[in-house]
């Protein structure tokens, strides 16, 4: 608790026994700022005065090179109150018209359960979390995405899927390059339906062409096997049409080919699964399961395919395997290491899901049921069919008679009708000037489709033909399997029942609401209340992503508002919000640098350097691009060998396309040399891709352009404060200079805007995901952020951010040696602690001291990244004094047990660490029979004992679960029979 003293010298620094004070003193701008960040003037000072250094500013002149400073404030308006930015963005949201969704396109209107809205998506407990590498902290939200996977295998008949991905186009994207690895065929082309959203048909046509793939679009009688390697089928389709694709699926698999189907999973409720078909995968997006449209996204894509692709399933995989007391006990399995390994082998630059959004559609198919789900279909099916049967006799054609949810009639004026149909408040699908589409959801109700006879000028009386009506479901086609069968899917009909499922699952984790996350890399900003409340309005949440513009101008007014921010931060002059993760902004600037060569008559050009310290993602990133790889050296310090690239850069300056760079490095510095390593670059014909993962310790300071990028990519996940959410959402903005700006990613259904950070101009780069915004529902997280610190509140944050993790390096580097440091000695935003000669010493290692702090309450730094049996820590700015110095003195009592070891007072195996994480189970048990007390075990002496985190499991067994892959929910008899 703070002293007596420190209230005294606070009420006089107030100026509290004034008797007056003019009124322009009280107001207060900058108190979001000195919310948002942690230290205190007095902590700072405190730290300041441990490092040596007389002012924060000659700190950061001495850590930061002059030669990239800023000379002046980054040009922002002065700061927003809290109050003032929430108006500021109601005013945004309510001018965006909230209508009936009836455009489709894999969009459609849904009702969040309440007790989902408020116990997930507005719970910090749940949107703080990071992803869950360290399973022994994560059993919570590894148990919600284990739930996802089970409901997305039941509904789709396939005995493998994945966590999620990051939109219906990405996972089609990634099933035909899965199929062209698993293919037998030699032949180049994927062929895919016709009746496809276009949005989805742009991301393959992107996604092909750098690997020299073929996109075939046709009708199923276009269908030649022997010219493919995999085959996309829409079941159903984007008119709504539903076809029985057996007889293609056999003829794919006779000529070697793979046959993937895009589905529903509400359809499915309905109709033959994918797998029952004969399908290799099936793929397709969540969003209908209680998550908003959000003008396109974040949305949970699902991914399913035969458990003898597993190795081939790209993204995350949640398996189930053994504790270390033999408990069930949930991890990430297979692939989710094995991608960061492979680099330039990786088969994916993805690297994140949608975890969040995959919990809450996990959570809404506990919340209905097999049941409800089932009804929640058979109403909007039947909407459907007496809308279409209405029309119908009224002399309409309609020529699909067999659909689920969407109807196409043709033969019509389709803008006139759409225009009327707009006045009484419904969005329709204008295909063509002939043909019109509408769909049916959740939301629908019997005056909707009054209103969309009245649109086409029919008549109709809604109970007459709801008797004499059938159904639209073709009958070969009906659902006979049952689904959801495991007893999670049938728990959670009260919602007493319900609310303690979700808090029993929060409870099994460590969020940042409960304690600091030290991640390195990973920047686990805290996500300010404020900054989140707006996500949940209907004027932001209830969007389709193909309303008419006139229906948006409030999101349009938010886009071109962090357009603009984010091009003063950066110093860019065109910026995409489209890439929805960091893994397709990487994707996205490298299309860009390959598409303006190109335009120069320079394609052969398709070298990319790449330092070895580089993030996993970016050789994958390049491949996929098109480019083959060149590493680049580090010396000694951990920089750039500027030798080595000199060399790279000469030997390869005919082809060389680009050069990709982490600033501050991965190593946790800012190398002195990074203007002259882009002069060098730059000399010999190509661009300068940097990437924006350590954009937190640049802000105010310097600007990515001015240092001589061509193009970087922004993790708002990261710096501008989006919420991981467990492993996603995510959001990868890239900011490019004027000669990249035509090269942009494009949209096919939006039109260019480049003001809004739409789309690309005239020569755009294709899309790269399937909503023109990408995650357009959480932008206004970062617009918030950013408009209530202003130009001085972001400086200082980022200044905060490198006080912090210099304090944590000064306090630490006497127990662990930190492995690199600056020209004066400085880290930058992080530090990476060394555990190699421990690890010779003791056989004590990184993943030791992960589980040992997990008994202190805290999740564990990265590990063994960059640099092998390393821990890299980052504070980030909103970490208190308090905060840092508790986490130092876990790590410090740590070390002090590794000496113990040393010493031989106490073998390693027999040690606390090796025995952490501790649960509450082995410490109250009968049995104990381990060399060191249970308090030490449970509460070592620097841990907190007043919110004491017990792990739900002991330390996992990895190998065990990955021998024998299950990623479906165990029946409970599973658990009791660890429990015997």
């Amino acid at each position: 608790m703070p002293t007596p003293e420190y209230f005294t010298a606070r009420a006089d620094a107030l100026g509290m026994d004034a008797p007056r004070a003019p009124l322009s003193a009280l107001e207060d701008g900058a108190a979001f700022a000195r919310r948002h960040i942690g230290p205190d003037a007095a902590e700072i000072e405190t730290m300041l005065s441990g490092l040596g250094a007389h002012s924060l500013a000659a700190l950061i002149d001495e850590t930061v090179p002059a030669s990239i400073r800023m000379r002046r404030p980054l040009n922002l308006p002065e700061p927003l109150t809290e109050q003032q930015a929430l108006a500021t963005l109601r005013k945004m949201a309510d001018a965006n018209v909230v209508a009936q969704p009836m455009i489709g396109m894999g969009y459609h209107g849904t009702h969040t359960p309440p007790v989902i809205l408020r116990n997930v998506l507005e719970n910090p407990g749940w949107y703080t979390a990071y992803t869950p590498y360290q399973a022994e902290i994560s059993q919570g939200r590894l148990e919600a995405l284990l739930t996802f996977q089970q409901m997305t295998m039941d509904l789709t008949g396939f005995d493998l899927a994945n966590a999620s991905l990051l939109d219906e186009a990405t996972a089609a994207a990634e099933a035909m390059t899965m199929a062209r690895r698993l293919s037998k065929s030699k032949a180049d082309g994927f062929f895919v339906d016709a009746d496809t959203h276009p949005q989805t048909i742009a991301v393959l046509r992107t996604r092909a062409e750098p690997l020299g793939l073929r996109v075939i679009v046709g009708e199923p009688g276009a269908l030649a096997p022997a010219e493919l390697f995999g085959a996309l089928l829409s079941y159903p389709g984007s008119s709504g049409a539903v076809r029985d694709w057996r007889g293609a699926i056999a003829a794919l698999h006779e000529a070697g080919a793979l046959a993937i189907m895009a589905t529903d999973l509400l359809a499915l409720t309905l109709l033959t699964p994918p797998a029952a078909l004969g399908a290799d995968a099936a793929i397709g997006s969540a969003q209908r399961f209680g998550v908003p449209m959000g003008f396109g996204g974040p949305h949970a894509a699902f991914f399913a395919t035969r458990e003898a692709h597993k190795r081939a399933c790209p993204g995350r995989i949640i398996g189930v395997s053994r504790d270390a007391e033999g408990r069930p006990a949930l991890r990430m399995a297979l692939q989710t290491r094995e991608q960061h390994i492979r680099r330039d082998k990786a088969t994916s630059n993805i690297c994140t899901a949608q975890a969040l959004l995959a919990v809450m559609a996990a959570c809404y198919a506990v919340w209905h049921g097999p049941e409800g789900l089932t009804r929640i279909a058979r109403r909007t099916s039947r909407l459907a069919a007496i809308a279409a049967e209405g029309l119908r006799r009224a002399g309409v054609t309609a020529p699909t008679t067999g659909f689920f949810d969407t109807v196409t009639v043709q033969g019509v004026d389709a803008a006139a009708i759409a225009d009327r149909a707009e006045a009484e408040g419904l969005l329709l699908r204008r295909v063509s000037d002939d043909r019109l589409a509408f769909s049916f959801d959740e939301t629908t109700t019997r005056a909707h489709v009054e209103a969309l006879w009245r649109a086409f000028g029919v008549s109709a009386d809604i109970d007459a033909l709801d008797a004499g009506v059938g159904d639209a479901i073709p009958e070969a086609l009906r659902r006979r399997a049952p689904f959801l069968t495991h007893p999670v899917f049938h728990a959670g009909r009260s919602e007493t029942q319900m609310l303690r499922w979700l808090r029993r699952l929060q409870g099994r984790d460590i969020a940042l609401d409960r304690a600091m996350i030290p991640l390195g890399s990973c920047t686990m900003k805290l996500n300010a209340t404020a900054e989140m409340i707006p996500i949940t309005w209907p004027g932001f949440a209830d969007i389709h992503p193909f309303a008419p513009a006139a229906h948006t101008l409030g999101y349009r007014r938010l886009f071109a508002g962090l357009v603009s921010q984010l091009r003063e931060i950066t110093g860019f002059d065109a910026v995409s919000l489209q890439p929805n993760a960091g893994s397709q902004g990487e994707y996205a600037g490298l299309l860009a640098i390959r598409s303006w060569h190109r335009s120069r008559g320079a394609g052969g050009r398709d070298i990319c350097l790449i330092p070895g310290s580089a993030h996993g993602t970016n050789p994958a990133s390049a491949v996929m691009a098109g480019m083959t790889v060149v590493l680049v050296a580090c010396d000694e310090r951990g920089d750039i060998d500027l030798r080595d690239l000199r060399a790279k850069a000469e030997a390869h300056a005919e082809r060389l396309a680009a050069l990709m760079v982490t600033y501050p490095s991965t190593h946790g510095v800012f190398e002195a040399g990074i203007v002259e390593v882009c002069e060098i670059v730059h000399a010999h014909g190509g661009q300068v891709y940097m990437d924006g993962a350590n954009l937190n310790a640049l802000v105010g300071l310097a600007r990515p352009a001015d240092i001589g990028a061509d193009v970087c990519h922004m993790n708002l996940h990261k710096t501008f404060c989006i919420p991981h959410g467990g492993g996603g959402p995510g959001a990868g903005p890239i900011g490019v200079k004027a000669h990249l700006a035509p090269f942009l990613p494009s949209h096919p259904v939006e039109a260019p805007n480049a003001a809004d950070g739409a789309v690309g101009g005239a020569h755009g780069g294709g899309a790269v995901a399937a909503a023109p915004w990408g995650s357009a529902l959480i932008l206004p997280i970062s617009w918030a952020y950013v408009a209530m610190m202003g130009a001085a509140g972001l400086k200082r944050a980022t200044e905060v951010a490198i006080l912090n993790a210099n304090h944590i390096a000064r306090r630490l580097s006497t127990h662990f040696p930190v492995v690199y440091v600056g020209e004066s000695g400085r880290v930058a935003h992080e530090c990476i602690l060394d555990l190699r000669e421990i690890r010779a010493r003791t056989g004590l290692g990184v993943e030791d001291v992960a589980k040992r702090l997990v008994d202190y309450g805290f999740h564990a730094p990265t590990m063994s990244w960059p640099v092998p049996e390393t821990l890299m820590i980052e504070p980030t700015e909103s970490e208190s004094l308090a905060e840092l110095d508790r986490f130092c003195e876990a790590m410090i009592a740590i070390r002090d047990e590794i000496a113990a070891v040393e010493r031989g007072e106490i073998a390693a195996l027999d040690s606390p660490l090796r025995h952490a994480p501790h649960t509450e189970e082995a410490i109250i048990g009968e049995r104990w029979d381990r060399p060191y007390p249970r308090r030490l075990g449970a509460l070592p002496a620097a841990a907190d004992g007043v919110d004491k985190y017990w792990p739900p499991v002991a330390r996992v067994d990895n190998a065990a679960g990955d021998r024998v892959l299950v990623c479906g929910c165990p029946p409970p008899e599973a658990y009791a029979e660890a429990a015997e």
